[in-house]
């Protein structure tokens, strides 16, 4: 709280009074603004200071909806201790609410309990539970289960029992039969949900990001090219006496999230990049793949061969400079006596000797490291494992290099000092091929950056892309087939995907980033607000009937709205171009001569339909000049 929220008094007047109650009744309840974008009110809840409240609330509990908590599941006893405060909080807000109507918005299980206690106690407000995956799914998921395709079949207590989250389950379970709207961010969710939860969702209420557009249009771009050139200074350190291939002619891609190895698509990752490895060593391609994993795990700190590196590309970047120097004044000399210099000359013995010296200083005996950490669990990580039995180890015949950098990224960081929006803005493409990812916020991200990238369609984020564009690769969102393909057949789109994107040429690339970075809007809060307007008011009609006496009658819809296929598909080589893969800086005048940026755009700005509104409204009732605006 001390270093991300900025205290100040609360502008509510049933808040704060509901807060000095709680305070006087022993609890540590804060108030202010969220240092984030738009800085958000916050209350907070100090959970350790009340904990000595939690054999109370777990009776309250079991007396609400029979649900027991063990005493060794701490973050469930922390949720609880969480959701009785939160319960208390409403109920001192709503007490002096004034008539005014109160809705609230629950996230996760976590939050549940909270919910489950204030409908036990008939509280009067207006409840919305939105999921962003399934518990249960998201276990039977890893545990590398034909989830989708079998649903319907299994025993739902049977499966949560034996994974001993059956109490969470129940929670989960009961706060969404007890809102008064059920919501969930994509329609793969909402099927899970509806056979796992036993609810089929109300409203499917897609995830957004607050877009920033750049008053220069291809501003995007130029960030592209800065990034990139800091991605390739440390990989040319990495790479050190191994950076035989060239650096203008290398693709960086990049696996990030959660360490779920099966769930977020690692396994057929790094099986598609073997491939991928294969097909251009056998077409004899002079493109070089650089594929970073960024997945948090346990590690004894830095790599010392990788820091190493890092230490030699900037002792020969030193030593490039001091010779540079002194090669400067002995040319400008030579320039002011009128003299055209000697370039055998020019050079002494020194230089000649710490060049020399610093070529030795890059010679070594092993292989550049797969990863930048000391990993704990070496010889069980999965990754590791899987480059083990691949045999991708960064040897100058492999076309695929890999790296894991087993930790988020920052730019305080002394090895790869970049921030993760910096990051991706400097890769070429993100690979996230994901079983089980209910929406995806790390391909929406580089969508929004203008960067492509890979995703599947057992993720809510693929799923929509699917329903609003009608050619999504020409836009750079490639979709892999994860429901209806055996995995080998899915790994095989996955490797012809990557390897198509290997035989783009630069234009190619740049007119697939402009045209990626246009589907931003899509996932603007201005377009996608439309869908939380329309629970909002579904939750205030089920709430309080006497007042507003009308639902809504259907959710918002995208019937008909698609961004059309381009005139011309430059991104999508493999029907256009030989079957060797060109240059990456390849230029040919007559290429995609059909291809008009301007009027593109301008079309694709066009195909976003107005802001979606809804006009029901309780009876008598004006609506005021802003109401339910997004």
């Amino acid at each position: 709280m001390k270093t991300q929220v900025e205290q100040c008094e609360p502008v509510n007047d049933a808040v704060r009074r509901a807060m000095d109650t709680m305070n006087k009744h022993g609890c540590q309840v804060r108030f202010g603004r969220w240092l984030i974008e738009g800085s958000p009110y916050v209350v907070l809840f100090d959970i350790g200071f009340s904990a000595w409240n939690l054999d109370k609330w777990k009776g309250d509990l079991w007396e609400a909806c029979n649900v027991g908590i063990p005493y060794h599941d701490q973050e469930a006893n922390d949720m609880l201790i969480f959701g009785s405060l939160t319960a208390w909080f409403l109920k001192e807000v709503t007490d002096h609410a004034d008539g005014r109507h109160v809705i609230v918005h629950f996230h996760e299980w976590q939050a549940g309990i909270g919910l489950i206690l204030s409908r036990a106690r008939k509280l009067p407000i207006a409840t919305v539970f939105t999921t962003h995956a399934t518990l249960l799914g998201r276990y039977l998921c890893a545990a590398n289960i034909d989830f989708y395709n079998q649903l319907d079949k299994f025993n739902i207590d049977k499966e949560a029992g034996e994974r001993q989250i059956y109490h969470r389950y129940c929670m989960e379970r009961a706060s969404v039969h007890c809102a008064h709207v059920f919501t969930t961010v994509s329609e793969i969710t909402a099927v899970e949900a509806e056979h796992m939860l036993k609810r089929k969702p109300d409203v499917v209420t897609p995830n957004g990001l607050n877009v920033k557009k750049f008053s220069a249009v291809h501003e995007f771009q130029n960030l592209h090219a800065m990034y990139k050139a800091r991605i390739q200074e440390f990989v040319r350190g990495h790479f050190y006496g191994h950076l035989d291939f060239d650096l203008e002619k290398t693709l960086f891609l990049f696996i990030a999230g959660r360490y779920e190895f099966s769930n977020k698509g690692a396994d057929i990752f790094l099986e598609s990049l073997s491939r991928l490895n294969f097909l251009l060593r056998m077409h004899k391609s002079d493109v070089t793949v650089v594929v970073f994993f960024i997945m948090p795990a346990k590690t004894n700190n830095f790599n010392v061969e990788t820091l190493k590196g890092q230490a030699v590309r900037k002792q020969l970047w030193d030593t490039a400079h001091s010779v540079k120097e002194k090669f400067g004044k002995k040319l400008y000399d030579a320039l002011l006596r009128g003299e055209i210099p000697d370039m055998n000359n020019i050079l002494d013995r020194d230089d000649l000797t710490v060049m020399k010296r610093a070529i030795f200083s890059t010679q070594r005996q092993s292989l550049p490291p797969v990863t930048t950490h000391n990993m704990i669990d070496d010889s069980t990580d999965p990754i590791l494992s899987t480059i083990r039995r691949i045999g991708l180890f960064n040897s100058r015949t492999d076309r695929v290099k890999l790296i894991l950098h087993p930790e988020f990224l920052s730019s305080t960081s002394p090895l790869l000092p970049m921030d993760y929006e910096e990051f991706v803005r400097g890769c070429h493409l993100g690979v996230f091929p994901s079983y089980y990812e209910p929406w995806g916020y790390t391909p929406a991200e580089c969508t929004v950056m203008g960067i492509p990238s890979v995703t599947t369609n057992l993720s809510g984020f693929g799923c929509f892309m699917q329903e609003h564009v009608a050619d999504p690769t020409a836009y750079g969102i490639y979709i892999v087939d994860r429901r209806f393909c055996s995995p080998d057949d899915s790994c095989n789109q996955l490797t012809q995907f990557l390897y198509g994107f290997c035989k783009q040429s630069r234009r190619q690339r740049i007119i697939q980033r402009n045209r990626t970075e246009r589907l931003s809007d899509l996932l603007d809060w201005r377009y996608l607000g439309r869908y939380h307007q329309h629970a909002r008011l579904l939750t205030l009609s089920r709430a309080f009937p006497e007042k507003f006496h009308m639902e809504p009658t259907s959710p918002p819809t995208t019937e008909g709205f698609k961004y059309p296929r381009p005139s011309s598909v430059p991104p999508s080589p493999s029907g256009s171009q030989a079957s060797s893969p060109q240059s990456s800086d390849a230029e040919d005048d007559n290429e995609d001569e059909r291809y008009d940026e301007e009027e593109e755009a301008e079309r694709d700005r066009l195909n976003i339909k107005s802001p979606f509104s809804l006009s029901h409204v309780p009876r008598g009732k004006k609506k005021q000049h802003g109401e339910y605006k997004n």
